[in-house]
């Protein structure tokens, strides 16, 4: 598939953006990166322009693919941290990707999503970052470190720090259904 798409092969580009855009996705989202998308852009637009330069098997070009969304992540950090957002450009944005049927179903999804947005933002950035690339890019400790530029030993660490850190969470966690009361809603009925 990497030779096809060398060639310029569409089927093979389609392939490959097919297997990874989802897990690159993911990651991106899990990093709280606003812009995910482009940002998943600019890295498969980096993937098309570098290929050529790439040597190794089909793992080692996955680790290749996130290093560069790791990378790409990092400097729309340091943009971000330029720029602040302007909340109006989301609004707009948001609308403007709003289904025209019912939004039931999305709502419960992102509400879902939303939950593990507030587990994942409870661990450190480092946590976070081996735990996505761990679980949502499906890599092993040397991708991640590779991908990281840790050492696989520190790979280890951060990964068990953060499984241990979202047992802890998720076992103190109040289910949705059972919410306890709002305290300002008991003070002014009260």
């Amino acid at each position: 598939m990497l030779a096809a798409a060398r060639r310029g092969d569409d089927a093979a580009w389609a392939e490959i953006y097919h297997e990874l855009a989802g897990p690159i996705l993911g990651y991106l989202r899990g990093q709280r990166i606003p812009d995910a998308e482009d940002v998943l852009g600019e890295t498969m637009l980096q993937v098309v322009r570098d290929i050529d330069g790439f040597e190794g098997d089909e793992a080692g070009f996955r680790s290749w693919v996130f290093t560069i969304a790791h990378r790409r992540l990092l400097d729309a950090r340091r943009s971000q941290s330029r720029r602040p957002a302007d909340a109006h450009e989301t609004e707009v944005l948001e609308d403007a990707m709003a289904p025209a049927e019912s939004a039931e179903p999305a709502a419960l999804a992102e509400l879902e999503l939303d939950e593990v947005l507030v587990v994942l933002d409870r661990l450190t950035e480092e946590q976070r970052e081996v735990l996505l690339l761990r679980l949502v890019a499906d890599m092993d400790i040397v991708q991640v470190a590779e991908v990281t530029g840790r050492t696989p030993e520190a790979v280890k660490a951060l990964s068990k720090r953060a499984r241990d850190r979202l047992r802890t969470l998720l076992a103190h966690r109040t289910p949705p259904d059972r919410a306890p009361p709002d305290p300002a809603s008991r003070r002014s009925h009260g």
